[in-house]
């Protein structure tokens, strides 16, 4: 019988780390990945994303979480696609990895960004899998630099950065919600300026998935 991931191989790519597992989101992971949005991502007076997307209703919120992962498959192409990563602890999907690229072979650079479910913050989880997608970019997919950002506001995110190496990169003034501006800072990082672990990542299936990452 052929597998889903003989017919799409980025299925079948996996990144570990000591506690966590992270693989683009399957559809049997789906219902995990609802169920940590709906379980609470942030307190909901303010907005850490430049799309308010949890704001949505109930509803709303379930069927859009859906679409946009089947959307972001079918955009994938060499040096120009966006993974969802699901970062999966102790058996069960807690949050999202995001990582991305546009013209990868020539920029050189990968962005990323993330959430976790409420309940998981504040366990260094966060850190952990922006590390992971960090050593992915970095060592195997031959990146330069990554870029980031996050609300002003958000100290845990920026201190997270300012722990690895990332440098500021300017500030922006986005409308966090319909009617209300919030500046958002940027960070910047370099491949020779990370600063890693003491672990590093084991990463299965990326000879499969490569093509579908890089171009030739």
């Amino acid at each position: 019988m052929t597998l889903l991931e003989n017919v799409w191989p980025l299925f079948g790519l996996r990144i570990s780390t000591p506690r966590l597992e992270l693989n683009p989101v399957r559809d049997d992971q789906l219902p995990g990945l609802v169920d940590a949005v709906l379980a609470g991502i942030h307190d909901p007076s303010v907005m850490p994303f430049t799309v308010p997307w949890t704001d949505a209703p109930r509803e709303e919120l379930i069927r859009e979480t859906l679409k946009h992962q089947w959307r972001q498959r079918c955009s994938v192409l060499p040096d120009q696609w966006a993974l969802n990563f699901a970062v999966s602890y102790q058996g069960r999907v807690i949050g999202m990895q995001d990582l991305s690229a546009e013209d990868l072979g020539v920029r050189r650079t990968v962005q990323t960004g993330s959430w976790i479910t409420h309940s998981e913050q504040g366990k260094g989880l966060g850190k952990e899998m922006r590390v992971a997608v960090l050593q992915f970019a970095f060592d195997f997919l031959g990146a330069h630099w990554a870029v980031s950002d996050a609300a002003s506001w958000n100290a845990a995110s920026l201190a997270v950065s300012r722990n690895l190496g990332y440098t500021a990169n300017g500030v922006s003034v986005g409308v966090a919600r319909p009617g209300e501006s919030q500046e958002f800072q940027h960070v910047r990082l370099s491949a020779a300026d990370f600063v890693r672990p003491s672990w590093a990542i084991t990463v299965n299936g990326f000879d499969a998935a490569r093509p579908a990452l890089l171009s030739p």
